[in-house]
């Protein structure tokens, strides 16, 4: 499967649209189900990764993950490029309307140099493993002063097939309203594209902020693989 054709013949402006309107967008069949299953596969090689998180150690949910070290693999390391490269548009029109004066660089190379110059030089890629009965908290992934504002997430393993449940989930809290949830459904290859912090919302009054949070259902059965992807490095 041709990642970067399928990225360029994408529908940008119906992703931009879904993310203005729901905070969320998905690009589906990114990947391809056997370069899916070679990334899983990397899970219990140490080598590939910088650490190693237990999320019940630290209040976050069920379940694990690892981030990747640098230098990352390939098919990582172009998918977090190119993605950046067409989102950064998106990001740059959001902080326009919420008037947040960072813009960022067309390149992703140039935005990890600010990254890097601003003390935040660990590599943010991570791979996440659920088993049965796992679940990841709603949160935010901010690792520093610089934050991209959108990241994305690939869904490595099969629904039905692979697992059950532990669906992505993402809710939105608007000044004086109840939070909302939304369910987005994804397939083997699919990548999911969302707000980590806020994004811009039309009022009677102007612009305000939504803040947004994300996080994964109770797994039912099965094992379930994920492939986040954070545009900025950390701290």
């Amino acid at each position: 499967m041709d990642m970067a054709k399928t990225l360029q013949q994408s529908d940008w402006s119906r992703v931009a649209d879904d993310l203005a309107a729901r905070g969320s967008a998905v690009i589906e069949r990114l990947v391809s189900p056997q370069e899916c299953r070679a990334l899983a596969a990397l899970y219990p090689d140490d080598a590939h990764f910088r650490s190693h998180v237990v999320m019940r150690r630290h209040g976050f949910g069920e379940g694990e993950y690892k981030y990747f070290a640098y230098p990352l693999p390939p098919l990582i390391a172009g998918l977090r490029t190119a993605l950046y490269a067409k989102l950064a548009p998106i990001a740059n029109d959001w902080n326009a309307r919420m008037g947040i004066a960072t813009r960022y660089p067309e390149r992703h190379a140039d935005f990890l140099t600010r990254c890097h110059d601003a003390g935040q030089r660990r590599p943010t890629p991570l791979l996440l493993q659920y088993q049965a009965g796992d679940y990841n908290c709603l949160h935010q992934d901010l690792y520093g002063e610089l934050a991209f504002p959108l990241q994305a997430t690939l869904l490595l393993s099969a629904p039905g097939e692979d697992f059950a449940g532990g669906e992505f989930v993402i809710t939105e809290q608007r000044p004086r309203m109840q939070s909302r949830a939304d369910v987005v459904p994804l397939a083997q290859g699919d990548v999911v594209i969302f707000a980590v912090h806020h994004r811009p919302v039309a009022g009677t009054r102007g612009t305000y902020r939504v803040n947004l949070r994300h996080g994964v259902s109770r797994l039912r059965a099965g094992q379930r693989h994920t492939l986040g992807i954070i545009f900025h490095d950390a701290k």
